[in-house]
């Protein structure tokens, strides 16, 4: 019971928390500048160090939680897994798209310098283009959710984005001619999912052989979880203290950048719950189908806008964003999954 309230408890204040790191990040950036740029410009290959090991701190705990094992039981229940993949694959990343260019390309013609739209539109491809990975574990929870389903989809989602999360970017991003550097594309996806989903997976099974899988699951998990939370919140204070200067000179790119994400996680929602109820799913699967479908894995898109177009792009605060409007919205699908319960 401890852990369930720790999980409802962060929760319900994340948003704050979140918000709380973006004042603190556009603060330091408006009033330090100097020291900023310094920090800013500690890179290797394009990529600054320090945000690369936070996101790093944020992925490697949630790929602990990703069990192998369990794709065993995939034929069991089939439909609930086939809504998960067509939802994420074969719709998501090209209604982002689609919101994207419809919105920075076309709408936002007066307010959003044309020659940096395609960047715009990047960052909200990258975060169209991978499920949620570890939030949706939450969420599951929050409405009620077969657990054990949910690391089913969620564990057959993180295969599959190591094989297509490039090809779909790739696609999407040339669609829109933005240039594409495959290379370091590539390299990201090694990076920041590869690595830490190997990692996880090698450190599940070892220390559920030394010490039994009651204890990782009630001991070992909910204290290694703070690494993620913090690590997120740390990114969040460099990134915006990197655009602070941008955003206090454009408070207003903020709202234009929201409206398509949080359009757009909708969207995907009501395709995935009402395809859910089609199918005659039962909640405990429709709904964190749903959540898979409507969140994103923006710690992945954050590491490889950053990695892509650099600290300070247009990309890289799509991506941020995406960060700040995911988590009330989330909540408000949450209450509107338990409202609809059947």
């Amino acid at each position: 019971m401890g852990q369930k309230k720790q999980i409802g408890f962060f929760e319900k204040y994340l948003t704050l928390w979140v918000a709380l790191c973006i004042v603190a990040g556009i603060t330091i950036g408006h009033f330090l500048g100097d020291t900023v740029n310094v920090l800013s410009g500690f890179e290797i290959s394009g990529v600054n160090v320090l945000v690369a090991v936070l996101v790093w701190l944020m992925i490697y705990p949630m790929m602990l939680q990703v069990d192998f094992s369990s794709i065993k039981n995939v034929g069991k229940r089939p439909k609930g897994l086939m809504l998960t993949l067509v939802v994420n694959w074969l719709i998501k990343p090209f209604t982002m798209a689609f919101f994207a260019w419809i919105f920075f390309d076309k709408l936002y013609a007066a307010y959003i310098d044309p020659s940096q739209a395609g960047e715009y539109i990047a960052g909200a491809i990258l975060l169209g283009a991978a499920p949620c990975t570890a939030m949706v574990f939450v969420w599951s929870y929050l409405t009620d959710g077969d657990p054990n389903y949910t690391l089913v989809q969620v564990s057959v989602n993180d295969l599959i984005i190591l094989v297509a999360f490039v090809p779909i970017v790739g696609l999407l991003l040339g669609i829109t001619n933005v240039s594409i550097p495959y290379d370091t594309l590539v390299v990201s996806v090694v990076v920041f999912v590869v690595v830490p989903l190997l990692a996880g997976s090698i450190t599940n099974r070892m220390l559920i052989k030394r010490k039994g899988k009651e204890w990782f699951t009630d001991t070992f998990l909910p204290k290694f979880k703070p690494v993620s939370i913090v690590a997120l919140l740390a990114t969040l204070v460099l990134l915006f203290a990197f655009q602070g200067h941008n955003i206090v000179k454009e408070p207003f790119i903020i709202l234009l950048v929201a409206i398509p994400l949080v359009l757009q996680t909708y969207f995907i929602f009501f395709i995935a719950w009402f395809g859910g109820r089609k199918l005659k799913l039962p909640h405990a699967i429709c709904s964190p189908a749903s959540m898979i479908g409507a969140s994103n894995f923006f710690e992945l898109a954050v590491a490889v806008a950053i990695a892509l177009f650099g600290l300070h792009s247009p990309a890289a605060l799509v991506t941020v964003v995406g960060v700040l409007v995911e988590v009330p919205v989330m909540l408000s699908l949450v209450a509107l999954a338990n409202r609809w319960k059947y």
